[in-house]
């Protein structure tokens, strides 16, 4: 709220008066602040406390007056307030039974002659629709319902029949439809608030006709589409605020503007505008802000803006303007934000600029700026804070007037050619937090670090990419206690630096970020890091460290305990941190939390065993030890991390076999056990079942489908070079003895194979059927006679005559081109047959602890499971080694697929579509559940396990390969069921596999639907980390509104979405006994979009 010190009225207590008149007024600067992510945070004071001061004085006094002096209210209006309260819900209700005279009601202020003239409920959880009975109350001159969750279109001709409103406040909610004829603004209204709704549709000039006194007009976070409307002020010249951030709007800004001769603040960031700012603007002599950042707005920035003498704010971020920074630009003596950056600007910083002594940031990165920059004079700005000049040609030395801004808190320069030395001056900046030099040019780094030392608040310190070649300073004394003691992230990357690991670093007990990768340092690699109670992310790759790896590094706090990283100082965030000088994807990121924790040594010449104790890292997410000279067994422990995406162990001396219990590893994206020598068979299952030969290759003893090596009953880890040479030779003969075989046989062959259904065995000694490939003679690999394929038939008609030579032929014999999917059960390949027709293939993992008959028994008894919204299972095949199951293709592939992976995808699936999609997969769902016999329980529904047809039809997949539920069958065998995220919470105590778990799962997938976001997002900040966890926060602090998908708003399904939100919020309770069964989930979402024609 703007306090107003100078302002003081008071009101009898008696009565209630209108209570926080100025938190009203304050509403379009705070709501316009938080109007976009991307958006800085801006100070608006200059024209708000103006404003909201006037405004304030006037309407408190009014509410002395009605509160005190108001007669019995009228009957009408009393009716029509009882027609308002019964189309909404308020929590707690709002009390407006008692007593009879509804002036003395919750929020509502009355005359003289009891007319209600004001209705205020903000932020009182209203739920529902405006009901027209409020039109009835015309004599409302303020109307204030923001920050509840109210829903629909306005009543028809809402505004032009309450023609007496001086503010209108309808922000934060859901209210839908749009601006246009024959609805009008009336002619006394003075605030208009409708950000944060889901309007859409043109603004139509129309609108504004009578509304000559309007101050201020703020449509900010809707979807208005067509041109920004410049005509407003034609209608209403007076007008001193406009906000259009965060709409749909398009096209270039028209002239019009220049008519709103007192207006104060203009924002239409995040839109769509193109075009070059027309030149009327330019003669707003009031004007504080330009807000116009992220939109598509081209040109050179036109000189005459600086005839906007009073300009505070110019944000043109995000933009495509060109050409040099106006020279005059000083004469904006005003100015406090200059944000330019992301744009094409060139030249030189304006000396002029150095005019603009009240500036608190300076932000030009990103743009094609030149010049020295110790020529320019930073000295006079004594109010910056931050100053981003990063991503441009800036040379010379540094500006040694830069560190005379003693309020300073962000300094980047990263990315320049910046020279010489780090300069004494910069010690003087005690609130200095944030300091990115990186990738430039500077020296003496011994000097460097102990200048820095005086900047007493440092808690980033990016200095990668220069002091090329020097040494890193490894004097124990360099730090002394005390110094560097807020330190959190620093990163000496790629600099060549030479010497051991420097003793001055035990200091830094607060690290939580250590890069020092790409060097030349020598040495063993530090236990004492081991220490650090906060170090996640460590980096000390590329480097020639030798020596074991040290035991104390297993004991890492928090790799090893579930935390979470502090943040840094907010004023930095905004700053990007360069973290690895070799991130193929040049990531960069704004705040600890986007970081994994990690633990990089590759490339160095490390030496001995992998410690078995490093199983005790359970949270850590990254482990590269490559390319060094480890030794022995990789530690069986290693499957206790279950949180690792990356494992990288490639390029050491490894034996040993590749320990089976790392398919426990489920969310393991990238893992490399490449040149080693290691021997046995590859596990396989689970996510082994996704890497690629190249994770395997130099492990001349490794076995495997993966690199066409079979594992033979013979074989032997200690076979010699020559025995391995001779049976290669061996295999060769025979090979192209088969090859040559006589044209009768293979006629007689592919007789058999069409008369019988199996592909008769030659002298092969390769028989699985992902170790053979094509090759030039057009010869296909030959299985053995027990192959055996079974199509149902009920679907005969297509595929009757399908053998097994056709799926090699329709995969290219499984090759990984054709893969469209995986999961835990294997990897899924799409099939073209020569007719046309295409077929899923999934090709399982292992033998799923079943036996051949046992198999093929389940399997038949799954086929007959038969409904419209499960993917038909079509046949299958068994052989020695593999099995396939034969599914219906699904054109679309999966609803994860266009929720999160295609580009465009979510925008392209509507809600209607979305609404489809979740009642067609409830039914499929119900049928396992309660119609199949016996019941089938799913146990790992997932977004990627509900395919979508060419009409984007929902069908379940995997339904049953967890086995069928049968009374002595119910129980998960030896790991935790499910995908994270979708897992629900009694299976971490509990290892039965339920149907209500089922539903759990269901619902985290409807969540999906409703918000866009994945089930899980590891790198997010805690609350938001988790989706369940992050909506029923969202619920209980009152933001329904702000679960929802963007792409979804404002297209007039609201209701519908509260609806489905509400079955998913009760498919996710806690408590299973508390969950709906899926029958109730199909009845009640069936009812859900009833009313509406099915688009």
């Amino acid at each position: 709220m703007i306090k107003h010190p100078n302002i003081k009225l008071t009101c009898p207590k008696s009565n209630p008066p209108l209570v926080g008149a100025a938190m009203l007024f304050a509403t379009p600067s705070s709501s316009s602040s938080s109007s976009s992510s991307s958006s800085p945070k801006l100070n608006h004071n200059h024209f708000d406390q103006f404003l909201n001061s006037l405004l304030a004085v006037v309407l408190l006094a009014l509410s002395c007056f009605v509160t005190t002096c108001h007669g019995t209210c009228s009957q009408l209006d009393r009716a029509s307030l009882s027609s308002f309260n019964l189309s909404i819900t308020a929590t707690p209700p709002l009390n407006w039974s008692l007593p009879d005279d509804c002036c003395s009601w919750e929020g509502v202020g009355c005359d003289g002659s009891g007319r209600v003239t004001n209705l205020r409920l903000p932020s009182r959880r209203l739920v529902g629709s405006i009901s027209p009975a409020i039109l009835n109350l015309t004599g409302l001159s303020q109307l204030s319902l923001s920050h509840n969750w109210l829903s629909g279109p306005l009543p028809d001709g809402f505004f032009a029949s309450l023609n007496r409103l001086r503010v209108v406040d309808l922000s934060w909610n859901r209210i839908s439809g749009e601006l246009a004829p024959p609805d009008r603004l009336p002619a006394t209204v003075q605030i208009f608030n409708l950000s944060s709704n889901h309007f859409h549709g043109a603004i139509q000039s129309s609108f504004f006709q009578p509304a000559a006194n309007l101050k201020s007009f703020d449509v900010s976070n809707n979807s208005f589409t067509g041109p920004i409307p410049s005509f407003i002020c034609s209608y209403s010249p007076s007008i001193q605020r406009l906000d259009f951030t965060n709409n749909d709007l398009t096209g270039p800004i028209a002239q019009g503007f220049g008519q709103c001769t007192n207006l104060q603040s203009l924002r239409a960031g995040f839109t769509y505008l193109s075009g070059e700012v027309p030149e009327d603007i330019y003669g707003l002599m009031s004007l504080q802000e330009m807000y116009l950042p992220g939109n598509q707005l081209s040109g050179p920035i036109d000189g005459r803006i600086v005839n906007l003498s009073n300009l505070k704010i110019l944000a043109l971020y995000g933009n495509n303007f060109t050409g040099m920074i106006p020279q005059d630009i000083g004469k904006l003596s005003e100015l406090e934000e200059l944000q330019l950056h992301i744009n094409g600007l060139s030249g030189t910083i304006p000396p002029s600029l150095t005019n603009c002594t009240r500036l608190t940031t300076l932000n030009l990165r990103v743009n094609n700026l030149e010049g020295q920059l110790s020529d320019f004079d930073f000295s006079k700005f004594v109010q910056l804070r931050t100053v981003d000049l990063g991503n441009n040609y800036f040379n010379g030395t540094l500006p040694a007037t830069l560190f005379s801004c003693k309020m300073l808190t962000a300094i980047r320069l990263a990315t320049n050619n910046l020279s010489g030395v780090v300069l004494p001056d910069i010690a003087s900046l005690q609130f200095l937090s944030f300091l990115s030099l990186s990738n430039n040019s500077l020296t003496n780094m011994t000097t460097a670090l102990r200048i820095l030392t005086g900047c007493k608040n440092l808690s980033t310190l990016i200095l990668s990419k220069n002091f090329y070649d020097e040494a890193l300073p490894g004097d124990e004394n360099l730090i002394d206690t005390g110094e560097f003691q807020n330190l959190q992230i620093l990163a000496l990357g790629g600099c060549r630096f030479s010497g051991e690991v420097p003793l001055w670093l035990r200091e830094l007990v607060k690290l939580e970020v250590l890069d020092l990768s790409f060097n030349n340092l020598t040495g063993p690699v530090p236990g004492w890091f081991g220490s650090f109670p906060n170090l996640f992310y460590l980096d000390l790759s590329h480097n020639l460290l030798t020596g074991d790896f040290p035991m104390e590094l297993t004991g890492m706090q928090r790799l090893a305990i579930k935390q979470n990283p502090d943040q840094v100082d907010s004023s930095s965030l905004e700053l990007p941190v360069f973290v690895r000088p070799d991130n193929a994807s040049n990531l960069q990121y704004s705040q600890l939390s986007n970081l994994p924790t990690a633990l990089y040594l590759d490339y160095n010449n490390i030496s001995g065993t992998i410690p078995v104790e490093i199983g005790q890292l359970k949270f850590i997410i990254a482990l590269d030890l490559s390319y060094n000279n480890f030794s022995g067994n990789i530690p069986d422990t290693i499957s206790n991390l279950t949180n690792l995406e990356k494992l990288d162990l490639s390029g050491n001396d490894l034996s040993g076999e590749i320990p089976v219990s790392l398919q426990n590893l489920h969310f393991l994206s990238f893992f490399s056990v490449a040149h080693n020598n290691l021997e046995g068979p590859i596990p396989s299952g689970g996510q082994f079942d996704t890497f690629p030969n190249s994770s395997f290759e130099g492990n001349p003893r490794l076995c495997g489908r993966v690199l066409q090596r079979s594992c033979t009953s013979n074989q032997s880890g200690s076979a010699s070079p020559s025995e391995t040479r001779k049976g290669n030779r061996k295999k060769t003969i025979i090979l192209t003895l088969v090859i040559s075989s006589s044209i009768f046989t293979m006629t007689l062959l592919l007789y058999c194979i069409f008369s019988k259904r199996r592909i008769l065995s030659k002298d092969v000694e390769e028989k699985d059927l992902d170790t053979i490939s094509f090759n030039s003679s057009g010869v296909f690999p030959e299985v053995a006679m027990d192959t055996s394929l079974v199509i149902f038939p009920s679907n005969k008609n297509k595929i009757e005559d399908l053998t097994i030579l056709d799926i090699l032929k329709a995969t290219d014999n499984f090759n990984q081109s054709n893969i469209i999917g995986c999961g835990g059960f294997g990897l899924v390949y799409k099939a073209n047959l020569t007719n046309g027709t295409k077929l899923a293939i999934k090709k399982l993992s292992g033998d799923m602890g079943l036996m051949d008959k046992e198999f093929k028994a389940e399997v038949e008894a799954l086929s007959t499971a038969q409904h419209k919204n499960l993917v038909t299972l079509q046949g299958y095949c068994v052989h020695d080694g593999f099995r396939l199951l034969i599914y219906t293709y699904m054109e679309n592939g999966s609803l994860d697929y266009w929720l999160h992976e295609k580009p465009d995808g979510a925008s392209q699936l509507s809600w209607p579509v979305r609404l489809r999609i979740s009642q067609g997969a409830s039914c499929g769902v119900a049928y396992m559940h309660q119609i199949c016999e016996p019941h089938i329980v799913h146990r790992d529904l997932k977004s990627s396990n509900i395919l979508l047809d060419h009409n984007f039809e929902a069908h379940v997949a995997d339904f049953g390969l967890a086995r069928l539920i049968l009374p002595y069958r119910t129980h998960v065998t030896t790991e935790l069921v499910g995908t994270l995220g979708y897992i629900p919470p009694e299976y971490s105590q509990s290892w039965v596999a339920t149907l209500r778990g089922d539903v759990y799962s269901f619902g985290v997938v409807m969540l999906e639907l409703l918000t866009g976001k994945r089930p899980v997002e590891l790198f997010k900040p805690k609350m938001s980390r988790e989706l369940v966890v992050w909506v029923h926060q969202m619920r209980s602090e009152g933001k329904q509104e702000e679960i929802f998908d963007p792409i979804l708003r404002g297209k007039g399904f609201e209701e519908e979405m509260l609806q489905v939100l509400d079955v998913a919020c009760m498919c996710v309770n806690q408590n299973p006994f508390k969950r709906p069964t899926i029958k109730e989930v199909v009845d009640w979402l069936k009812d859900v979009g009833s009313n509406r024609q099915t688009t």
